[in-house]
């Protein structure tokens, strides 16, 4: 239900008032004590939802410029308007804006806009008609930052906030259980819109890193819940929180990707522009979408379609989880089945566990025509493969679809030879995919983990950080450091991955001392050049710890020489750790220094933790919940880092037990589980879990003592099926540890 809103605020004449319309009237009012107040009256709205509905008072300044005849401001703190950190936001708003009204073909209806930075909003943004609100780290942009990431990130969410202008303002979702209509294609414009204003990253690429990859490991994990619920199930006392989550935001987003690609950009644009006007200001549920779509699939012949809008989409939104593809070129048949981690449980729904699936690939780098996987098995006879072992096939172009592709080992065998000779016959984005989708099926089975690492032999040839970044998160993840140095395996890993990381790792070490600026543009080496170094720090690269001890010291001399933002967080770390206590010491004094920003704060409080001196971190940690020198929410970060170090686990254990009703008094029990939680998933032998169940037993309710239980009887089955695949990793290392 939508509703029109005559808004009037009464305030401080000092503050300026702003809602979802233009203010229509500024008059005075006196109250019963004499005092003088301003009057604020607006315009009234549209018809539209109560939750978009916003009022701010603030004492800020802004900055404005008109865009096609409409008036756009950004608000902020007056120091961050004087210091030109706002001018950024003001620059892509209104370009974002006309792009997706000529996108949609459907102007915008509203007279104005204003965007305001809080300093402290927990929602991060909120796309309020008119009116929206932005985090300060979502919106804020300074000169001095010149880094093309956080450009990004900004963009990102400015165009994410504009997108539900269409989506979710003007065509709102019938219901909560359809909640993806707003925010799917809100993640999914995002991109589009940002891209337009930021055209250096690649577009397929950033989607696939921060959405598409993401949730496809969060649904191998747990996959518990559809992307569209069904009504009766958001109804009542039903609380719609729990749907404001990643299976919402980018499982909707990655379906529509998906969607987009096998209609063609124009087709889906023209669906979208139906849709759009016959639903304005008022709701729609999914079904109106697929018919809006199917009228324009049935009024044309470019497209042909294996099966109606509804029978294709439903399956995709309407059962949890994803298929597999299990591809044999040998005979061109593919097959599917839904995905299932070793860990969950079969849970055949309505549609039983199949989709209609649209396969996009191509052979020897030539893409070719979308085929449709409309069964459970299929044979393609254009897919056979020849006995010539430059033959090849390979699924998913351009990760389009939201699916996980399964090659027998042989013909991974042949990938990985192909790689071994030129790693440049397979696009970017194809070597990333067959690695990651290789390294997640063998956690859940279908895949042996040999065939996965025969993938990493021809690594000292790539030269892509984003790749290198799939290839350590997953043969490093972070909370298997404590683990693997406890195993033969470390000193093996280390060598191999040494060896191959060598190349790509010189090359950006040789650039980070002699002039970091020349990364300025690059978006990849931003965002995951920092993993790159702490991984290789973290395997004892000497190179690497020198660096980070260069640097430090370099930063010690002279705090106005800055170290890279992008990698500051490892420099400072393993500055602290190769360092003494005068390395540490200096960390301290730059965290309470006064000019000292909060990122800077948040990565020294990080960096600290990674002393190697156990008086230091006692010392660190005594402070932390003893002292009033930290926020709670910094004393729990510090907590929490603590425990994912080798040093920093066994103190933090003995501090939370030793001290437990002390730190239940001063934090509360919800921040203080979600340590334990986290400690969980890090201690990795039988007898640290059987300390962590006589730690519950002694302290926890009874209803807590449950769960807790049944979660660490899940660490130690996970635990034995690690050591398994662990003995396994070192067995082929062995064996391959000069390849």
């Amino acid at each position: 239900m939508k509703a029109t809103f005559n808004i009037r605020i009464v305030h401080d004449p000092s503050y300026v008032a702003l809602s979802n319309m233009p203010a229509i009237g500024v008059s005075e009012m006196k109250d019963e004590n004499g005092s003088i107040w301003t009057v604020t009256t607006f315009d009234t709205t549209p018809k539209m939802s109560t939750y978009i509905t916003a009022f701010v008072v603030c004492d800020f300044d802004h900055v404005t410029v008109t865009e096609r005849g409409k008036e756009i401001r950004i608000w902020a703190r007056k120091e961050a308007v004087e210091k030109g950190c706002v001018d950024y936001a003001l620059n892509i708003t209104g370009p974002i804006f006309s792009f997706l009204e000529d996108l949609f073909n459907i102007s915008y209806p509203l007279p104005k806009t204003d965007l305001v930075a809080l300093p402290d909003f927990g929602a991060g943004a909120m796309e309020n008609w008119g009116l929206m609100t932005f985090r300060e780290s979502s919106l804020i942009y300074c000169p001095t930052e010149n880094l093309i990431n956080r450009k990004a990130f900004v963009s990102l969410i400015v165009s994410h906030e504009i997108g539900h202008q269409w989506f979710g303002n003007l065509v709102t979702m019938s219901w909560w259980n359809d909640l993806w209509l707003n925010e799917g294609f809100a993640s999914y414009f995002e991109y589009i819109g940002a891209k337009y204003v930021e055209p250096k990253p690649p577009l397929d690429r950033m989607f696939y890193e921060s959405v598409l990859q993401p949730v496809l490991r969060v649904e191998d994990a747990m996959s518990d819940r559809s992307l569209s619920q069904k009504e009766e199930k958001v109804k009542g006392t039903f609380l719609p929180d729990s749907l404001f989550d990643i299976v919402t935001y980018s499982k909707g987003a990655s379906i529509i990707w998906m969607l987009s690609s096998f209609l063609t950009e124009r087709l889906f644009l023209k669906a979208l522009n139906s849709y759009l006007k016959a639903f304005s200001f008022s709701s729609a549920n999914q079904d109106d979408l697929w018919t809006h779509i199917q009228m324009v699939i049935d009024a044309q012949d470019e497209v042909q379609l294996p099966a109606s809008v509804k029978n294709i989409m439903d399956p995709w939104t309407c059962q949890d989880g994803f298929p597999v593809l299990t591809f044999d070129p040998s005979t061109g048949t593919i097959s599917q089945e839904q995905f299932h981690n070793i860990r969950k449980k079969d849970n055949t729904t309505s549609y039983n566990n199949t989709w209609i699936v649209p396969i996009t690939w191509v052979r020897n780098g030539s893409s070719q025509p979308i085929v449709w996987l409309d069964e459970t098995s299929k044979m393609f006879p254009e897919m056979q493969i020849s006995s010539s072992e430059h033959d090849w096939i390979l699924l998913n172009m351009n990760l389009s679809g939201y699916y996980r592709v399964n090659y027998n080992s042989s013909y991974l065998k042949r990938i990985g030879k192909l790689l071994e000779n030129n790693p440049e016959v397979f696009p970017v984005v194809n070597r990333l995919q067959l690695i990651d989708d290789a390294f997640s099926l063998t956690e859940s089975g279908y895949l042996e983990i040999e065939s996965a690492l025969d993938l990493t032999k021809y690594l000292a040839k790539e030269n892509d950080i984003f790749v290198w970044y799939i290839i350590l998160s997953n043969l490093m993840p972070n909370d298997l450091e404590c683990t693997l140095k406890d195993y033969e395996i470390y000193p093996l890993l280390k060598k191999y991955l040494i060896k191959k990381m060598l190349p790509v790792y010189h090359y950006y070490a040789g650039i980070i001392r002699q002039n970091a600026d020349v990364l300025a543009d690059d978006y990849f080496a931003e965002t995951y050049l920092e993993h790159l170094l702490r991984k290789a720090c973290w395997l004892g690269l000497q190179d690497c710890l020198d660096l980070c001890s260069e640097l430090y010291a370099k930063w010690m001399d002279n705090p106005k020489d800055q170290i890279p933002a992008f990698v500051r967080r490892t420099i400072f770390c393993y500055g602290i750790a190769m360092g003494s206590d005068k390395e540490w010491e200096f960390a301290w004094e730059m965290y309470h220094h006064d000019n000292s920003t909060t990122d800077d704060k948040d990565i020294l409080l990080y960096a600290m933790g990674c002393t190697r001196e156990s008086w230091l971190l006692h010392r660190y940690m005594e402070s932390g919940v003893n002292g009033s020198l930290f926020s709670s929410n910094n004393t729990i970060f510090l907590i929490y880092n603590l425990a994912a170090t080798d040093t920093g686990l066994r103190i933090i254990w003995k501090f939370v037990t030793e001290n437990w009703p002390l730190l239940q008094e001063r934090f509360g029990n919800a921040p203080l589980y979600a340590v334990l939680n986290g400690m969980e998933r890090l201690v990795n032998t039988d007898l640290q879990i059987q300390e962590l169940q006589l730690f519950y037993n002694a302290t926890l309710e009874e209803n807590e003592r449950i769960s807790t239980t049944t979660r660490l009887q899940s660490a130690k089955l996970e635990n034995k099926e690690k050591a398994k695949l662990i003995a396994r990793v070192t067995d082929w290392l062995q064996k391959n540890i000069d390849d």
